[in-house]
């Protein structure tokens, strides 16, 4: 069985994606800092801001699927001033290409790349670091495919668990539909093995609501009661932020029943 090399696969997509390709018999390598504690991948230490451990990691590789990014926002759940401003480059610009380089020495046969949709309008400065990236990909010699994909669930739950405290809640009245990662995780597979290449069906959350109706349900599913304060926003400026409807596959798992599963552990 050819060996697959996962990027970012300890993240909350990289976890479903390594699953999926455990449960389907393919020889995972994944590519981390430190060793996790999985028994069924083999664990390559390396890091892509610095490019340790990456020419090791691709050896007898066949496909690569980079799934790493570094998001401030995503990390710490929440948006800060600064994140208008400057967003880190080394994982998603300069060491995508360094990555691509060393797959091309490497002799991979598929590069797979998971980007974001509707980055193209996008102004916020990760938008453009993570466009940058893709474009590398785009550019390259490799035999590529891109997969672009909706914010996910786990992303917005921690966005609204940060309005809390807040008794009033500012929500924009702007549509969406945010995806979960295991869906996510099938569509990736499903084109990593395919045979196509090239620009992919972008993939987001079966349903398009306004994130008024998605935070109402947040509060509903977490046992809260807070007034939200609808905020419009102009087109431009909702696409501008990343809120867009995705023109793709639609994942089946619905907001309310992530919520769900998702709820957290009563004492």
């Amino acid at each position: 069985m050819p060996l697959t090399l996962v990027t970012g696969g300890t993240g909350h997509l990289g976890q479903d994606v390594v699953d999926r390709l455990v449960g389907d018999g393919h020889r995972v390598r994944v590519l981390a800092r430190s060793r996790g504690a999985r028994s069924d991948v083999e664990w390559a230490i390396g890091d892509l801001a610095t490019g340790a451990g990456l020419r090791e990691a691709l050896r007898e590789v066949d496909t690569v699927i980079n799934a790493a990014t570094d998001s401030p926002i995503a990390r710490r759940g929440g948006i800060r001033p600064m994140d208008f401003f400057k967003s880190p480059s080394a994982v998603d610009v300069a060491g995508t290409e360094r990555l691509l380089s060393l797959c091309g020495e490497a002799g991979v046969r598929h590069f797979l790349h998971v980007s974001i949709v509707g980055l193209d309008q996008a102004t916020l400065p990760y938008a453009r670091v993570k466009l940058a990236g893709e474009r590398l990909v785009r550019a390259s010699a490799l035999s590529w495919s891109v997969v672009r994909a909706m914010p996910f669930y786990y992303l917005l739950d921690k966005l609204l668990s940060g309005l809390v405290w807040l008794p009033v809640w500012p929500v924009p009245t702007t549509l969406f539909n945010p995806v979960d990662t295991s869906d996510v995780a099938d569509h990736v597979l499903a084109c990593a093995f395919d045979g196509q290449r090239g620009v992919r069906a972008e993939i987001g959350g079966p349903e398009a609501l306004d994130l008024v109706a998605f935070a109402r349900q947040y509060q509903a599913a977490r046992g809260l009661h807070r007034k939200i304060l609808a905020i419009g926003l102009s087109e431009a400026k909702a696409r501008g932020m990343g809120f867009v409807v995705s023109q793709g596959v639609r994942g089946r798992l619905r907001w309310a029943d992530w919520l769900q599963r998702n709820s957290p552990a009563r004492p």
